[in-house]
């Protein structure tokens, strides 16, 4: 059975990553961090499970383990591109070799990691993957205000806003949905995923926060009275 961690993504859909990873702890420290991109991340624990995903499920990206009990993970990939599908595929695993890293991009992967990792650089390489397959770009604009999407790091007139990560999670979903109205529940889905609260005094006092933030650069969050808020885009912008 998969385990998922849903979120609403900018993009206003679920932007879905599939982790086949059999070590439980390393899958749940990748959806968790992954789950505060914006992405939402199914988990298989094996290569049956990740093959029966595939099958049913269209995702942005695949983290994919070698090392996979009951179907190995090159397998998973050998049968994955021999059925046309073209998503990005990110290896991660424990066999370094290069032999190892040599077969896995000869059969289609797009990227490969050896653990152990660091958790920042395979988030660059996830953010880069997808953003590559989207075709989105990587700044986003809203008059003085640029957010760069793989660094994470908005600044206003090229001057650094210190943000904390739910602070920078609301500034993503209100920028992807700039002029549209972005009601509390979906910023709750956005903040959170399954086992985690965020109430709406809570996402009152992280609006709070960021407004006052923005505001002293020109950039303004309008609150429409008990349906949401919405990043107004500058006149002129």
């Amino acid at each position: 059975m998969l385990s998922a961690y849903k979120i609403l993504t900018p993009h206003g859909t679920d932007m879905r990553i599939l982790i086949a990873e059999d070590d439980a702890i390393i899958a749940d420290g990748l959806s968790r961090s992954l789950r505060q991109g914006g992405y939402a991340v199914d988990w298989a624990a094996n290569g049956v499970e990740a093959e029966a995903a595939l099958l049913t499920t269209a995702y942005d990206l695949l983290i994919l383990d070698l090392g996979l009990p009951r179907l190995p993970g090159l397998e998973v990939l050998k049968r994955l591109r021999s059925r046309g599908q073209k998503l990005p595929v990110l290896i991660l695993t424990a066999l370094d070799g290069t032999g190892d890293r040599v077969r896995g991009l000869d059969l289609g992967a797009d990227d490969y990691m050896a653990k152990p990792f660091e958790l920042a650089e395979l988030e660059a390489r996830v953010r880069a993957l997808t953003r590559r397959s989207a075709g989105t770009l990587p700044t986003i604009r809203c008059g003085p205000l640029t957010y760069d999407q793989i660094g994470r790091v908005a600044q206003i007139r090229e001057q650094p806003l210190d943000l904390s990560a739910r602070e920078i999670g609301l500034l993503e979903i209100l920028l992807m949905r700039m002029d549209r109205l972005v009601s509390k529940d979906q910023l709750v889905d956005h903040l959170c995923g399954w086992g985690e609260e965020v109430s709406h005094n809570a996402i009152e006092v992280y609006v709070h926060r960021l407004r006052k933030k923005l505001e002293a650069g020109g950039v303004k969050i309008a609150t429409v009275r008990g349906l949401g808020y919405c990043l107004e885009r500058p006149r002129g912008d």
